[in-house]
């Protein structure tokens, strides 16, 4: 069974930082696509980030792009997500996600709709 727990969430200033943790089981961290994923209000889910070990690649999108990075702990099970520079604009829920994967070939994964698996999110407000 597969679980991904978040945690770290909370209130911080603008310009501000946090680390967010995942601790997954259930999964073999080398074949999946690990991902982190908010939705703010009133918007569309964002893949934020996600790391793929098969072919070493790693993605952020153009909003958080050298302000977030996202590492992962293969002996602790974890994927975190530190971000710093914080704005009001990245207040939203985070998730943690993954899919089975272990293929070369995809497309797919800067879409929230690729991810199999979830968390059950942790919220993330930046305001002064």
């Amino acid at each position: 069974q597969v679980q991904l727990v978040e945690s770290g969430g909370g209130l911080v200033q603008p310009g501000g930082s946090l680390t967010l943790s995942c601790a997954t089981s259930g999964l073999n961290l080398d074949f999946n696509f690990l991902a982190w994923i908010r939705q703010a209000p009133a918007k569309e889910r964002e893949v934020v980030s996600y790391i793929y070990d098969v072919d070493k690649s790693e993605y952020y999108s153009d909003s958080v792009k050298g302000r977030f990075t996202m590492s992962r702990d293969n002996a602790k099970n974890t994927v975190s997500l530190q971000m710093n520079s914080l704005q009001p604009e990245d207040t939203a829920i985070y998730y943690c996600a993954a899919k089975h994967w272990g293929s070369y070939w995809y497309d797919g994964a800067a879409s929230p709709q690729w991810y199999d698996y979830w968390g059950q999110g942790t919220q993330v407000t930046v305001s002064s």
